[in-house]
């Protein structure tokens, strides 16, 4: 067998290991939610801080406030609180509309993936490793 036969399925595998689905909802006002943005509600949640959350994400404070901002527009109830810096620091916090649209995007999120697995499968091994020769 040759080096390149050999080569092959190893190939395929990694291209169908790094295959990934990305769910977007959009909402049909120009409002949208995809795994950035339930991405740094999470992070929100994990770290207390919207500019932490930004940092870990390579965004500006100023970035990621306005998709905060985004994000309490689009819902009905805010799904960040904030508290403006003082002595101890500013803060901020997810409230219960927050983690329901974390927790819910990602179920749909696990779903998408359950349902298309097969799907991914067999477009990864149609796929060259590292994309057009």
């Amino acid at each position: 067998m040759s080096r390149a036969a050999a080569a092959k399925p190893t190939d395929r595998k990694m291209a169908s290991e790094k295959a990934s689905l990305h769910l977007r909802i959009d909402f049909g006002d120009e409002s949208a939610l995809g795994p950035g943005k339930v991405r740094l509600l999470e992070l929100i949640n994990e770290t207390g801080s919207i500019s932490a959350a930004g940092r870990a994400l390579n965004m500006s404070y100023r970035q990621a406030w306005l998709l905060v901002d985004e994000l309490n527009r689009m819902c009905r109830e805010p799904v960040v609180t904030a508290q403006t810096g003082g002595g101890g620091g500013g803060g901020a916090a997810l409230t219960e509309a927050g983690n329901a649209v974390v927790r819910l995007y990602r179920e749909m999120e696990r779903r998408t993936y359950g349902a298309a697995a097969t799907e991914m499968r067999a477009l990864s091994r149609l796929m060259r490793r590292n994309g057009p020769a």
